[in-house]
């Protein structure tokens, strides 16, 4: 189905992989109104949040969503194709399907580049909490041989990446929980538990595998990391702990803490100053992305 927006075009609902599973994968598609020009628009493939369990393309959750800011609108208004995908959830099917499912749609955007104005060469990754660490692994883990799908070989790298309030470090995520966490990651059947499919106390193993943090290395694309100070939900220690491992390889990162913003960028006045900040400095780094020869 298409549609407009005082910003572009909207295609919602393409399948672009249908995994194992009773559904098939879909994504919503927002394009600018102009025509593309030289090699093509830039590009942002985004996934959601949710806890890998929850959640839907094109939101960027509850909180973010109900202030009206549209983040990926704002995108579009930029200049930006915005790919908005779904992915396996853990009560679908363990890790590593959601970062296979991720892959899964950078690979179809690449391949279908020059169909939507796409320049193949400037697509990124976006995504917040849970969305945001599968975009910090598929950032990560380009051309991994452990998560490569054998019937497609189209490069599955993204340029750059933008993480909100995203865990990076499953294995030592429970230990940083603020005392006054709604939730922990060592919580009996938590939400990284659900993912991985064993308590990451129990199987550090597993928990590693998927960190984001174990993948850190000269490889990376340059990375925008931006978390509040008094996350409930997932320490910003995790975005703190990733920049420091991304500089310490000398990669490109940036690290924005915005103070007293809890998860999904509430504030204890229930302004949308925070979302609008984090927003606002998101489309500013993919721009200077886009930007770079």
């Amino acid at each position: 189905m298409e549609s407009t927006t005082t910003a572009g075009r909207v295609r919602k609902g393409i399948e672009f992989a249908r995994p194992e599973g009773p559904r098939p994968l879909l994504l919503d598609l927002y394009a600018p109104q102009q025509t593309p020009a030289g090699t093509g628009f830039p590009a942002v493939v985004h996934f959601h949040g949710g806890g890998w369990r929850t959640g839907e393309r094109s939101s960027l959750g509850p909180t973010v969503d109900a202030t009206g800011l549209s983040p990926i609108e704002q995108l579009v208004d930029a200049g930006f194709v915005v790919a908005s995908a779904d992915y396996r959830l853990s009560t679908e099917a363990t890790f590593p399907a959601q970062l296979l499912d991720a892959k899964a749609a950078i690979r179809w955007l690449r391949s279908h580049a020059a169909e939507y104005g796409v320049d193949p060469d400037r697509i990124y990754a976006w995504g917040d909490s849970a969305g945001g660490h599968l975009a910090s692994l598929t950032g990560l883990t380009a051309g991994s041989e452990d998560f490569q799908d054998p019937a497609d070989k189209t490069d599955d790298a993204v340029a750059a990446v933008a993480a909100w309030y995203s865990p990076s470090d499953l294995v030592r995520m429970g230990a940083q929980a603020r005392p006054d966490a709604v939730a922990t990651a060592d919580d009996p059947g938590s939400r990284e538990a659900l993912l991985i499919g064993a308590q990451p106390a129990d199987s550090p193993d597993k928990a590693a595998a998927a960190s984001p943090l174990t993948y850190v290395g000269g490889h990376a694309p340059p990375f925008f990391l931006v978390h509040g100070s008094h996350d409930r939900f997932v320490p910003v220690t995790q975005s703190v702990s990733l920049a420091e491992a991304l500089e310490g390889a000398g990669a490109d990162v940036e690290l924005l803490l915005i103070e007293d913003s809890d998860h999904m960028w509430l504030l204890p006045d229930n302004s949308p100053a925070a979302a609008q900040q984090a927003t606002s400095a998101t489309i500013d780094f993919f721009r200077r992305q886009a930007q770079k020869p």
